[in-house]
């Protein structure tokens, strides 16, 4: 899977060889706004013309393009996990709010510093 990065929007893009086509799919919003391509040069047209017409169709009927992010996250993990993360999150000084807003922004900027911008 790769994943390509155009206007603040990202895709993470996939081929099916059964079809034998490349395909994505915007993340990071309410609608399912999907693409797809024979080739990469034409994936990488379709996917800005997919954003170019999100932006535009939500400008046009009047809705914002982003969904927004309350900044609460939940999620379960396994309970020992949960206690090793806690005793990290103390050991380091810092709650365990802080120690998991960090470890994620680390993991995330790791995997879209993988991003193609297009």
């Amino acid at each position: 899977m790769s994943i390509m990065t155009y206007k603040g929007y990202s895709a993470a893009v996939e081929f099916d060889a059964d079809d034998e086509i490349f395909f994505g799919k915007l993340a990071g919003i309410r609608d399912g706004v999907g693409f797809h391509a024979d080739t990469a040069r034409e994936l990488k047209a379709a996917f800005r013309e997919a954003v170019d017409d999100y932006i535009e169709t939500c400008a046009r009927i009047g809705k914002s393009p982003d969904k927004p992010y309350s900044g609460k996250v939940m999620f379960r993990v396994d309970p020992e996990v949960h206690a090793r993360v806690t005793k990290a999150a103390e050991l380091s000084g810092r709650s365990l709010n802080a120690w998991a807003e960090d470890a994620l922004r680390r993991a995330a900027d790791a995997d879209m510093a993988k991003a193609v911008a297009v």
